[in-house]
């Protein structure tokens, strides 16, 4: 059995009173000289060092053990105001802003008026294409400035800027259904479509481009909600298990705001009436509730259903820039691109209708290869796609 003799409880109860606030009060010393830049050899000794050593101190090294005649009134009173007070910093010791400094050491002994303002490093969110020599923008920026110094990308998400290649390489492809899974999410796509051309009269008549524009506006407030429905299940699944998502939220809530971004453009030519609109929340209602229920239950086929309707989506774009490249659609053919639509995906400034519905269609058939991709992976699995690509 273990036993504790008085001598031994003093002494614990000792190094409690008189080392530990000793210790306490030199390291706050320490670290208030570091800050004030006042040398260690310039301050008065302790009462400790003056008086020699203390009696716990010497027991502990195991040196000949004398009493304490040191004064430590200023120690507890330290002590105890910093425990009264942590956070209390506005005294004579108060912590100064540390930043990175950019001038030399004859600039700082100048004077004030040759001293030059700390930078500070920007934030992706605020850093523009305009900087001076020594600022470096963030790599995943995606602000832009117009000529009025307002930034229009602020609080955008990164997403891929096409090149002229790019716009014009995308084609029509397919990828085979493999098992059930893959077979029941090919037939939903199909399904739906055939209901949606029959009900919206597409395939009935001349497209004209109100017919073309009531098509997109419906389509993309659909399209933008599988991706927000994903991130926020991954979101509270990996809140609920406390683990990691291994990367998939960010290009899931990119492709969201990307779809988004294709019904802003399309509002920028047509605004949608009160029947339009209550079609739309009815529509978005139905559709939320059963693909937030699929994801819970298998998001393999989620992605592969959301990846066929992007195959849907490229064949639905390519119509219409092939019904443009036939004259068939005269005030599109001569009309210039919304200002929304240059600005996001940075377009030539003359650029027209055609180079909008090209970069979508290009934005669609990206969409259709990290779905298929997400579909072939396990939901642990990381992520392949970094932000904006």
């Amino acid at each position: 059995m273990l036993t504790v003799t008085a001598k031994q409880a003093s002494l614990c109860a000792n190094n409690l009173i008189h080392v530990w606030p000793r210790s306490f009060s030199v390291a706050v010393r320490a670290l208030n000289d570091s800050i004030t830049g006042r040398p260690l050899g310039l301050r008065d000794p302790s009462p400790c060092q003056a008086a020699g050593a203390c009696r716990p101190y010497s027991l502990i090294t195991g040196g000949l053990s004398r009493p304490c005649t040191a004064k430590l009134t200023s120690t507890r009173t330290a002590g105890k105001n910093i425990l009264a007070q942590p956070f209390n910093l506005s005294s004579s010791s108060t912590l100064k802003q540390r930043f990175v400094s950019t001038t030399s050491p004859q600039d700082e002994t100048a004077g004030d008026s040759t001293k030059q303002k700390p930078k500070l490093a920007p934030h992706f969110r605020i850093s523009s294409g305009k900087t001076s020599a020594g600022d470096i923008p963030h790599p995943k920026a995606t602000t832009d400035e117009d000529e009025n110094g307002e930034d229009s990308r602020r609080y955008l998400l990164p997403h891929p800027i096409w090149s002229d290649k790019e716009l014009h390489s995308v084609e029509i492809t397919h990828k085979p259904p493999q098992g059930f899974v893959d077979w029941f999410a090919y037939t939903c796509v199909q399904t739906l479509r055939f209901s949606f051309d029959l009900l919206s009269g597409y395939k009935r008549g001349v497209r004209t481009e109100k017919k073309w524009l009531i098509r997109i506006i419906f389509l993309e407030t659909v399209a933008g909600v599988p991706g927000m429905v994903a991130a926020m299940t991954r979101h509270l699944r990996s809140l609920r298990r406390m683990q990691r998502d291994h990367g998939w939220i960010h290009t899931l809530l990119e492709e969201a705001e990307n779809e988004r971004m294709h019904l802003m453009t399309a509002l920028e030519l047509r605004k949608p009436g009160r029947l339009f609109t209550m079609a739309v929340l009815f529509t978005q209602g139905i559709f939320v509730n059963m693909f937030f229920l699929a994801y819970l239950c298998s998001p393999r086929f989620c992605h592969r259903f959301v990846g066929y309707l992007e195959e849907e989506a490229v064949i639905t774009y390519t119509k219409l820039i092939q019904d443009l490249d036939n004259k068939k659609l005269l005030v599109w053919g001569n009309m210039a691109a919304p200002d929304l639509a240059i600005r996001y995906w940075k377009l030539k400034p003359d650029a027209n209708m055609r180079d909008m519905i090209l970069a979508i269609r290009a934005d669609e058939a990206h969409h259709r290869k990290v779905n298929h991709f997400l579909s072939d992976l396990k939901p642990d699995d990381s992520n392949p796609f970094p932000p904006g690509q």
